[in-house]
């Protein structure tokens, strides 16, 4: 059961670690236990929104992730749930849909894609070398590594390509007139990629952590009745006796939030201060949907939520939390280095804690 459809189960899922919108079953990224790492932005395209129920984006970054062994078969995944269910339905918890198509972010210790989609038609690109980064917008051009079957013909049928010359998805299947909110993106986009050029061969967590909090370009968002939900940074070696480090604020506006590590283990412990709760009658799932509102904060949001007034209240004592909280970061990132560094043995009954350990120690500055 995904959000709003029911789709057939496959024979075997992996283990997964979700950042979500609590009333949706899918995630707006995560990773798996074989270090695939998946996260999606909306879009808007030349294909019409569908507002009759599917697949939402976030349902296919969860099922990309709980099917694919690689960034391939996850792309392999997503495309062929997108071909056969098509994606729709609102993306926001408001009786007001809200509806976007998908791009969507994949790697894994090996490999990297970018899978972007319009309506059931789809195209993805392998990166090669060097970074990549998404926002808000087409940016598969030419170099397009696989695609839907139709892609072409239907882009002909619509008058949106001669044939003539090569190929670009992006020019072809983006709006002409884009909305408000795209015209943000292309800045951010960009903004995006310099910072990424900045740093380019020696990117580290620290880095990507840095630019997630980047409130200038646009990045970090926190206005506009938008703010940055949730943030992930992941780190995976290419030496697989290493394991993979996944670091998640369950928090919003990273620019004030902790990077916990995570690390997939036997034997997790379960952190349920970070998880929201269910309800019998959610809101949801009733037709007519989100009729009335519900509190989906889980205890780590609450008590952060109380911490952020406290910090535009009374500055002096907001700083002074603000840096207890970077330091519990940087011992977590400090441990987590020595881990991938070969310097200290991991010892998983340790790893099986870290997370919730983490958690706890931050809720603990919190009171």
């Amino acid at each position: 059961q995904c959000t709003y459809l029911e789709i057939e189960q496959a024979e075997r899922t992996h283990a997964v670690v979700l950042s979500r919108p609590a009333w949706l079953w899918g995630a707006e990224m995560g990773a798996n236990e074989h270090g695939v790492c998946v996260g999606n932005e909306g879009v808007w395209t030349r294909e019409p929104l569908g507002e009759e129920e599917a697949l939402l984006g976030m349902d296919l970054v969860r099922l990309g992730l709980e099917r694919g062994s690689s960034a391939r078969e996850a792309v392999e995944v997503m495309a062929a749930l997108l071909e056969r269910y098509g994606q729709g339905g609102s993306c926001k918890e408001e009786p007001v849909p809200f509806v976007y198509h998908n791009t969507f972010l994949l790697a894994d210790r090996n490999e990297a894609w970018v899978l972007e989609t319009a309506g059931r038609y789809w195209a993805a690109q392998r990166i090669q070398e060097g970074s990549r980064n998404i926002s808000n917008q087409l940016s598969v051009g030419k170099e397009i590594t696989a695609e839907h079957a139709g892609l072409r013909q239907r882009a002909r049928s619509q008058g949106w390509w001669s044939g003539d010359g090569e190929f670009s998805f992006a020019e072809v299947f983006s709006l002409p007139q884009q909305p408000a909110r795209m015209e943000a993106a292309k800045a951010r986009y960009r903004a995006g990629k310099e910072l990424l050029r900045q740093h380019a061969g020696h990117i580290t967590a620290e880095t990507f952590m840095a630019i997630l909090r980047d409130k200038a370009s646009g990045i970090c968002v926190d206005s506009e009745g938008f703010r940055t939900a949730g943030s992930m940074v992941s780190v995976l070696p290419r030496d697989p006796a290493l394991p993979c480090v996944h670091f998640f604020t369950a928090t919003p506006d990273p620019s004030r939030s902790v990077f916990k590590p995570f690390v997939f283990v036997p034997g997790l412990k379960p952190a349920p201060q970070v998880r929201s709760p269910t309800f019998r009658d959610d809101p949801a799932k009733q037709i007519p949907r989100f009729q009335s509102a519900v509190d989906r904060w889980h205890e780590l949001y609450r008590r952060h939520q109380a911490a952020l007034e406290l910090m535009e209240r009374d500055q002096e004592r907001g700083r002074k939390l603000l840096q207890t909280l970077r330091d519990l970061e940087k011992q977590g990132l400090e441990g987590m280095n020595a881990l991938l560094g070969g310097t200290v043995a991991p010892h998983p009954e340790e790893l099986a804690d870290l997370f919730f350990d983490c958690v706890e120690a931050e809720m603990k500055f919190y009171k």
